[in-house]
This record gives structure tokens, C-alpha cells and sequence, in this order.
């Protein structure tokens, strides 16, 4: 994304200009080749970590799905054995997100930020896939503004946290000032391969 030098965007003006510039990604003819791509350097990067629960989420708002990279079989090994897999639930008070176990179908709930979810056993998935609206090169994230990955991540420093994101929404170190709760993220996965 394009900032002018020497100007560092507040959170939300920069989220809503990477939310606009999402939205004409995913329908431009770019974005099914981007898909595939994505999701086989996700599913390259699940096979070498090789979880045993894996916490997705469930995409909105043009988002990556993280299950095209488990489904994936394009010439590709299967994940095996195939994880566990687990959704976020948000709750609005107090704001807190927990992993639930997801059995793969489509969700009939809706946690309390009307995101579909599941409602699975809680779960604490040893690595997670998490949506990023934007990311610097570092590995932070910038997401919806609720901290609700953030605070989980902090609570569970051993989880893995790999990041999902199409190249384009990619934010210059010096418009995105980070704070106290933003952790980087292991990687992140675009669909140009992956950011350390």
C-alpha cells in the first residue's frame, strides 16, 4: 500500500483503504490464480509444521479461506495426519476469543460478533492461521481493530501464528506504528510465497 512519505495513517483510515482495496482484489480476474497460489504455500508451510490442532477461521470480507490450503491436493502430499481442526468464538463481554473443535462443515452458529462458528469443545490449537487485513515485513498484523487475536496469542506464546494475506495489502514499516499488544506473527503467507 502506498502511503505518502513521512505520513503515518491512523489504524482505522489505513484498515479502511486496505478493506476497499481487498474488495476489488477478490473480483478482479487476478484472484483465482492468487487462491490457488496461496494455498499452496499454506499448505507447504502446514506440512512442515505439522500440527496436530489447527485453528482456521471462518473467512468474511473477501478474506483467504484457510481450507483451500487443508483440501489442497494439486500434486501436493495430504496432510498427514490431518489435524484437528478448531474455529474462533469471539464474545463481546468481556472481550475474549477461545478455539472450539470444528468438525469441517459449514457452521449453523454465529459467535457474538455474528462471525459463523462452531460449537465445539474449547480447543487450544498448537498452530493457528490468522486473517490479516494488512502486515508489515517484520510479521505484524493489522486486523479489525477488536484485539481478539491479539489477546488470545498473548495468552498462548507457544501456539505457532501464521499469518494469511494477499500480497497487496502489505503496509510500509514506517505508515504502520506498532503498540504494545502487537505481536509479530511467525510468518505470513501471501499468495507471492511466504514473509519471514
Amino acid at each position: 500500500m502506498s502511503i505518502r512519505p513521512g505520513a503515518t495513517p491512523d489504524r482505522a483510515t489505513l484498515r479502511r483503504s486496505l478493506l476497499q482495496q481487498r474488495e476489488q482484489f477478490a473480483a478482479s480476474p487476478q484472484a483465482p490464480a492468487a487462491d490457488a497460489a496461496l494455498a499452496r504455500h499454506l499448505h507447504a508451510v502446514l506440512l512442515r509444521l505439522e500440527p496436530q490442532c489447527l485453528g482456521v477461521y471462518w473467512p468474511i470480507r473477501c478474506e483467504f479461506n484457510p481450507r483451500s490450503a487443508i483440501e489442497y491436493d494439486k500434486g501436493m502430499p495430504r496432510l498427514d495426519p490431518m489435524p484437528a481442526l478448531a474455529l474462533p468464538y469471539c464474545r463481546r463481554d468481556p472481550p475474549q476469543m477461545q478455539y472450539r473443535r470444528w468438525d469441517g462443515r459449514v457452521p449453523a452458529l454465529r459467535d457474538e460478533h455474528g462471525i459463523p462458528a462452531t460449537d465445539g469443545p474449547a480447543v487450544v490449537p498448537d498452530v493457528v492461521v490468522v486473517p490479516c487485513v494488512g502486515y508489515t515485513r517484520a510479521g505484524l498484523r493489522l486486523g479489525y481493530g477488536g484485539g481478539y487475536f491479539d489477546r488470545w496469542l498473548a495468552a498462548h506464546p507457544h501456539a505457532t501464528a501464521v499469518g494469511a494475506a494477499w500480497s497487496g495489502s502489505e503496509i510500509d514499516a514506517a505508515a504502520f506504528a506498532a503498540g504494545p499488544h502487537d505481536l509479530p506473527l511467525m510468518l505470513i503467507v501471501t499468495e507471492q510465497g511466504v514473509v519471514t
